[in-house]
């Protein structure tokens, strides 16, 4: 079976040529669909502002139903990790087998759930009977690339496992590319196509994902593994999702929270809090590449019985994702004056981002250590530690700060006090796990 990364090469190995040999494949995979979307909302954006308004509920829907199961990919890259450090490479594919048929099992009844609700899902969302026609439109057709989806996150999972960072890019970028030609075309009707309008942009998103999927799939099957299901590996992975799926939603019930207290403070202050949550969630991306390096080479250092390696690789990655997380805070500190109107020249917005900018550059730093030891305790199987202590940092730092916000009236200043100390918390739990050695349990299996 072919590989991109020396699969021979001890797990001590962890410089900054391998390192970035599977973090910039990784980032390239993770940016790609933010770029695309982008493009995507461009070309819908030239039929008005309902069609925007559908594509912006359509897709929150679309988001909300798929990006929970991410264990799909990072659980199945540690399981993966420890069979490959452990010599056993078919073992580590066939972790992306059993993934793959919960993904689609997973994927087909979520389309049922959610076609059948998705008249009062998008009205509740809407508020508005045309935009939630619009979004109808559009998520009908866009629900059946979940279980696509839902694939292609299983099939990054075991090739970051294996170490196959390449192959991966290359699919995701070969299906993104086919829906951005397709996109304009049955959008707008261009090249003798039918002219289709917004819920073209949905067959064009379904068109790709089937591509990146079938890619997938077919490196499956090449791999020559058993391919039948195999209940009680999935019922491992589950409960390892189990987890991931709590701290996913610990997270996301934080930045709702965020965005709600937000916007009781003026258009103003939401905006320049969605303008500046926008660049972090961008260099959140960045740093979760090196993060998924370190799950990488962690697990398979693990796999492999080989403790020592393990904790130098992760002292190693958190090193340079430190590093990279201070060049780009000296970036935005030096960009401080210059970043914020390439997005507005609104002058309340910009009195508003002033007053978070520092937030935002002071967590960056801290960012750096968090993220990197993230990836490097989950590519030891420490979930649950992630999640119970994810919960705690949301629980006495996040939610307490940005609701006393709203109490007494603190602004958005408030709100990033409060991202300030769920990062801080999170910081002292994953540096503690970290320098106890609690998380370095060795062998082919992930311990219960």
């Amino acid at each position: 079976m072919p590989t991109d990364v020396t699969a021979a090469a001890p797990a001590v190995e962890a410089g900054p040529r391998r390192i970035l040999g599977i973090a910039l494949p990784t980032l390239g995979v993770l940016v790609a669909e933010p770029i695309y979307l982008l493009f995507d909302l461009a070309v819908v954006g030239r039929l008005g502002a309902l069609a925007l308004a559908g594509l912006a509920v359509g897709g929150l829907i679309l988001a909300q139903v798929s990006s929970q199961l991410t264990f799909l990919a990072y659980g199945t890259t540690a399981r993966s990790a420890r069979r490959h450090g452990a010599g056993d490479d078919a073992a580590a594919v066939e972790e992306g087998v059993q993934a793959s048929w919960l993904a689609g099992g997973i994927g087909v009844l979520i389309v049922v759930v959610v076609q059948i609700a998705a008249v009062p899902i998008a009205g509740a969302i809407a508020g508005d009977a045309d935009i939630a026609a619009a979004a109808l439109a559009w998520i009908r057709i866009a629900l059946f690339g979940v279980p696509l989806i839902l694939l292609s996150m299983a099939g990054n999972g075991w090739m970051r496992g294996v170490q196959h960072t390449r192959r991966p890019l290359i699919y995701v970028v070969a299906g993104l590319a086919l829906s951005a030609v397709l996109c304009p075309l049955l959008v707008h009707g261009l090249g003798g196509m039918p002219r289709m309008g917004l819920p073209g942009s949905a067959v064009a998103n379904v068109v790709g994902q089937a591509v990146t999927a079938a890619l997938f799939l077919t490196a499956l099957v090449r791999a020559r593994v058993p391919l039948a299901p195999r209940l009680p590996v999935m019922k491992a992975q589950l409960v390892l999702g189990r987890d991931l799926i709590v701290r996913s939603l610990a997270f996301q019930t934080c930045f709702v929270s965020a965005a709600a207290v937000a916007s009781r403070f003026g258009a103003p202050s939401v905006a320049a809090h969605q303008l500046v949550l926008q660049l972090w969630n961008f260099l959140a991306l960045t740093l979760d590449a090196l993060a998924i390096a370190a799950q990488t080479l962690v697990g398979s250092a693990l796999g492999a019985r080989d403790a020592p390696g393990a904790r130098v690789v992760a002292r190693r990655v958190t090193a340079w994702s430190e590093i990279f997380a201070l060049g780009l805070a000296a970036v935005f500190a030096a960009g401080a004056a210059v970043i914020p109107p390439l997005f507005t020249q609104d002058a309340a917005v910009l009195d508003r981002t002033g007053v978070v900018w520092w937030f935002f550059v002071a967590m960056i730093p801290v960012a750096g250590v968090v993220f990197a030891l993230d990836g490097v305790l989950l590519g030891a199987g420490d979930a649950a530690y992630l999640r119970t202590t994810t919960l705690g940092a949301a629980l006495l730092g996040f939610l307490p700060a940005i609701w006393l916000s709203l109490a007494f009236d603190w602004g958005i200043g408030g709100i990033w006090c409060g991202l300030i100390a769920f990062m801080l918390l999170r910081l002292a739990a994953v540096s503690g796990r970290a320098l106890s050695g609690r998380w370095v349990r060795t062998g082919a299996d992930i311990p219960a």
